[in-house]
């Protein structure tokens, strides 16, 4: 019976030591460190598109002239075969270039509603003091218009496999309908199965 006994129990701790085993270790890593862990669109990609294009924005004429225009930015679109949150990357091109201090973005392509239904609570609605109040016609336009889309090719052979992406972002003049400004970032990358296992 104890013999059982102890064999029952060391069955026990063999299991509970193969299940901590098995538990992944889990740790933060750098936001700048370079992720390659498929060949699917992930941070690195994300920031290399950033800062290829905050760059070559903040180059060109119309904004190295140091008159801060202000944009007006569409979210990304996406053209590849996969699901990727376009949002984050035209929200990181937003922000690099807001903390360059070099333009300034219009709220209105993401808050419209939201700033029309304030601006008419403060004005409308008799529950603001008139001297606070914001008045109505008084939103900044946009000098510029900024869209883009990231595209992507993919190909196999065998083992090998390889994905092309592509992000295009072009700058508008609003007043006149002129792409002032364009730029691409090319990205491959490419994986290759081994001989055996998966």
């Amino acid at each position: 019976m104890k013999k059982t006994m102890t064999i029952a129990v060391s069955v026990c701790i063999s299991l509970l030591g193969f299940g901590c085993a098995t538990t992944p270790e889990v740790g933060y890593g750098s936001p700048e460190q370079v992720e390659t862990l498929s060949l699917d669109f992930g941070s690195t990609d994300l920031q290399l598109i950033a800062e290829k294009m905050v760059n070559s924005l903040l180059a060109s004429p119309v904004v190295a002239g140091g008159r801060r225009p202000v944009f007006y930015i569409q979210t990304v679109r996406n053209r590849t075969d996969e699901h990727i949150d376009t949002r984050a990357v035209t929200d990181k091109i937003r922000v690099t270039l807001l903390k360059s201090g070099k333009v300034r973005f219009t709220a209105v392509s993401d808050v419209k509603d939201e700033i029309v239904n304030q601006l008419e609570f403060q004005t409308s609605s008799g529950m603001v003091d008139p001297a606070t109040a914001k008045a109505m016609g008084r939103l900044v336009g946009a000098d510029y218009f900024l869209y883009g889309e990231l595209a992507s090719i993919r190909k196999s052979a065998g083992r090998v496999k390889d994905v092309y992406y592509k992000f295009t972002l072009n700058l508008v003049n609003i007043s006149n309908g002129l792409i002032e400004w364009a730029d691409e970032k090319e990205i491959r990358k490419q994986a290759k199965k081994p001989l055996f296992g998966n």
